[in-house]
């Protein structure tokens, strides 16, 4: 994690649930595959600084098939397979900019202030949810708490179901809170596409004297 998030988690991380959960996911690399590879479970608290968030994006796990979870909710290594949630966010990225990013690797957003959370940081191979109910929702549920709280004029992208339950945590006073469907194939149609989410996030960010991201880079 960066420095400015192990300060501020220090106590979240002495919590009886966390040690258990670390004992947990300690048992579970020595004895099964799991991802993302271990030097990545906090990745998206090592890029993004708690001082440098703008934008979260809230994931429930994280990709489950080899070769493709690396840290940030949504995101896979340019050179993989890229999987339909993503494949649709970028087709609604160039619906809205007239033209779709063109790495799969989300690291640029994250180095420009998006914290890509999943609710549960870590999943057994191809056994999707297999790490929910463990502790992570807890933690993580305690990082947008810890955002909402310190911070002003964040923006939240929460789609479908899972993310739009952490609307609760947020300050919708101070912060903008935007639901929509899930990006998946499945729920998609059902209103992500067209949702304006990015040009949402950049306007408000704009208005509120920030720099907007670029999701292209």
């Amino acid at each position: 994690m960066d420095t400015s998030w192990k300060t501020r988690l220090c106590n979240e991380c002495a919590q009886p649930y966390f040690t258990e959960l670390m004992a947990f996911v300690r048992q579970a690399y020595a004895a099964r595959t799991i991802y993302p590879p271990e030097a990545d479970i906090f990745r998206a608290l090592s890029l993004t600084s708690f001082e440098d968030v703008r934008v979260v994006i809230v994931g429930q796990d994280p990709y489950h098939g080899e070769g493709e979870a690396h840290g940030l909710c949504f995101s896979v290594h340019d050179g993989a397979k890229t999987l339909p949630s993503l494949r649709n966010i970028f087709k609604e990225i160039a619906s809205e900019y007239g033209n779709a990013p063109q790495s799969t690797d989300l690291t640029s957003w994250a180095k420009q202030g998006v914290l890509l959370l999943n609710a549960t940081l870590t999943v057994e191979k191809d056994c999707a949810g297999s790490h929910q109910g463990k502790g992570w929702e807890t933690f993580t549920d305690a990082i947008l708490k810890k955002i909402s709280d310190e911070k002003e004029h964040v923006v939240f992208l929460l789609w479908g179901n899972y993310a739009r339950k952490k609307a609760d945590l947020i300050d919708h006073g101070k912060h903008l809170v935007l639901e929509s469907a899930h990006p998946s194939p499945l729920s998609a149609h059902r209103g992500f596409f067209g949702n304006k989410h990015f040009k949402l996030t950049n306007e408000y960010l704009t208005a509120h004297k920030k720099q907007p991201i670029n999701w292209h880079t």
